[in-house]
């Protein structure tokens, strides 16, 4: 049944890039376990997908508060709130969304909130927004571009040390001194501009190849994660997750780095256990278990999913629900 007064988004097409496909939406919809009625968050709404699949499913009474950084994705989802008054979208960083929600007086009253991280087609698919190496653009990698700084700007200035840190920690690329030195020495004669430069370096400072992988695909998602500060907004944002949900709520993570995926898997096991308290304290077992319980491991994406979009390839969903 559609909403009221206002037009049920249906089977709508586009919205924005025609070719972005979310990953793991039947399963996401399930994990959520949606009540018609209820208020759900979409913390990252990208493009869309996962939040047309949810308006679906919501009744007149149902809400669904959206949120995103990326001011291109606050255009479609603006241009769906126009047709789908049960949606209401603002523009903010992952790690402020919790703290918009309080002040909107939501604490405990969440019936689901949706996370899926990382970098969407339609960033990756325009060359101005600088994230593939695939196509030349300006080096920007920029999720919010008025906020921060560009690539080029953080590659002019990074010590040396800091490259190789960064591409080693959120890249594991073997070869981190190796394209950090070449980077140094890039630098030095002229400035790093464009994807197509920074990707050819790196193709020329790495001795092997990894199947099917173009040289610089380590490299270039580490340097998108410090751009953006995504672990620590991933941090940030699910440290403040857990009071905002509703009894039976449930969190729903799509991750796509190993590095993301141990924070989430990492905090739910925290919040399921509880307060760790020394053993000479006496206390009831209902007390010290804690605020979350996870529902079943990870989850990935079947072979036909990945047949029809490549990029689903490395997607991880992880459920957990708040206890009564």
């Amino acid at each position: 049944m559609g909403p009221t007064g206002c037009d049920h988004p249906g089977g709508g097409t586009a919205l924005g890039n025609a070719q972005h496909c979310p990953v793991l939406v039947e399963e996401t919809m399930h994990a959520l376990a949606i009540n018609p009625a209820a208020t759900y968050v979409d913390a990252t709404f990208g493009r869309g997908g996962h939040a047309r699949a949810l308006l679906e499913r919501l009744g007149p009474d149902g809400r669904l508060l959206a949120f995103d950084r990326d001011p291109e994705a606050i255009g479609a989802g603006e241009a769906l709130q126009q047709r789908d008054c049960r949606l209401q979208i603002s523009h903010c960083r992952l790690s402020e969304t919790p703290a918009r929600l309080k002040e909107m007086g939501l604490q405990g009253r969440i019936a689901g909130f949706l996370l899926d991280l990382g970098v969407s087609s339609p960033q990756l698919d325009t060359p101005a927004r600088g994230f593939s190496f695939n196509q030349d653009g300006p080096l920007d990698m920029r999720m919010d571009p008025s906020q921060g700084e560009p690539l080029s700007a953080w590659l002019a200035g990074a010590p040396v040390a800091e490259i190789v840190r960064v591409l080693k920690d959120y890249g594991e690329e073997r070869y981190a001194a190796r394209i950090a030195r070449a980077i140094e020495r890039e630098r030095a004669q002229r400035a790093l501009t464009t994807t197509g430069a920074l990707a050819g370096l790196i193709e020329r400072s790495v001795p092997t190849r990894e199947p099917g992988k173009h040289p610089a695909t380590r490299s270039f998602q580490a340097l998108r994660i410090v751009i953006n500060q995504e672990l620590d907004e991933l941090r940030a944002c699910l440290a403040g997750v857990t009071e905002l949900l509703a009894a039976g709520g449930r969190l729903v993570v799509i991750s796509f780095h190993s590095l993301e995926d141990r924070i989430v898997k990492r905090f739910i096991r925290d919040q399921a256990r509880g307060p760790v308290l020394p053993k000479s304290v006496p206390v009831r077992a209902a007390a010290s278990s804690g605020l979350l319980r996870s529902l079943g491991g990870a989850l990935r994406p079947g072979e036909s999913e990945i047949a029809t979009n490549p990029r689903a390839r490395s997607a991880i969903l992880r459920v957990a629900e708040r206890r009564s």
